[in-house]
């Protein structure tokens, strides 16, 4: 209920806001509209964060590098277990680096409230195609690509986030045996989100930031969240430069492009599996222990 209040509280003058910007086109207006609604939403992000602290038992363990600033600009790699990840990561970062976007399935603009505020702070909706679709209006293909670079065009002039997941989407059991995934606890990640974000933007971005989401007592739901369910969470970020053959590169039409940023990134979530391990791991140690004393 606290959740809902809050989020009617913010979406509700974030889209008066939103309304000044689309009325009022001229740079300074524009300027002042984007500050004050980026505000708005980590306010909201801030007392959502406050709840979880302060009325849930939620342990959330955070390791963060030096010397991330809020005037950066980042690539955000994260692998995706649950919903519960995007308040977990809002919670880690709010207000220590720019604010965090990430690329929304377009059905999602219909989701009560969320969906204009989405709308509002720019956060780019992709419609993405089955291969049916694809196969009767091969007219569409390239559809989800451009709007990357659509987006990542419009966020060079600014300082920002953009969170990428990898995988494509939640991990289950299922998804895992279906791909026949090589990692234990991670689907297979498709680097072409990465490519073309790099490609569009490579050379404005800063470092990447690499985060990895640990839930020692198993994948919850944001019922379980809400209903106190959640013991812990483990967070990992580690801070990597951008490779220099990386950037600029041509995904689509490159076969030796393509390769360096698939092996890049199999080797990225190589290591990022075997952090999650040591987390798991770490957890069994210590539950070991409480039985033991």
């Amino acid at each position: 209920m606290l959740f809902s209040v809050n989020t009617v509280v913010h979406v509700l003058p974030l889209l008066v806001v939103a309304l000044f910007k689309a009325l009022f086109r001229f740079s300074a207006a524009q300027t002042a509209c984007a500050r004050l609604l980026i505000s708005i939403a980590e306010s909201w992000i801030g007392v959502n964060t406050q709840m979880i602290r302060r009325l849930t038992h939620t342990r959330l363990v955070a390791e963060l590098p030096a010397g991330l600033s809020y005037a950066g600009h980042y690539l955000v790699l994260a692998n995706h277990q649950s919903w519960v990840d995007i308040p977990v990561l809002q919670a880690v970062f709010n207000r220590k680096i720019p604010f965090v976007r990430f690329f929304l399935k377009s059905q999602l603009i219909w989701v009560p409230f969320l969906g204009l505020a989405w709308w509002a702070l720019d956060f780019p909706f992709m419609k993405r195609y089955s291969r049916e679709i694809l196969a009767r209006h091969p007219e569409l293909a390239g559809r989800d690509l451009e709007t990357t670079r659509r987006a990542c065009r419009k966020f060079r002039g600014m300082p920002i986030s953009v969170l990428i997941f990898p995988e494509g989407t939640r991990i289950t059991h299922f998804k895992h045996q279906l791909q026949r995934s090589p990692f234990h606890h991670l689907l297979k990640p498709k680097a072409g989100g990465v490519a073309f974000v790099l490609e569009a933007m490579g050379d404005a971005l800063h470092t990447i930031i690499d985060v990895t989401i640990a839930y020692p007592h198993g994948k919850p739901t944001f019922a379980d969240l809400f209903a106190n369910r959640i013991p812990e969470v483990r967070v990992t970020v580690r801070e990597r430069q951008i490779p220099a053959d990386l950037i600029g590169g041509d995904y689509e039409n490159d076969r030796h492009a393509r390769v360096r940023v698939q092996t890049w990134i199999n080797g990225v979530w190589s290591e990022k599996d075997e952090s999650i391990s040591n987390a798991l791991s770490a957890e069994d140690v210590t539950e070991a222990r409480q039985k033991t004393a």
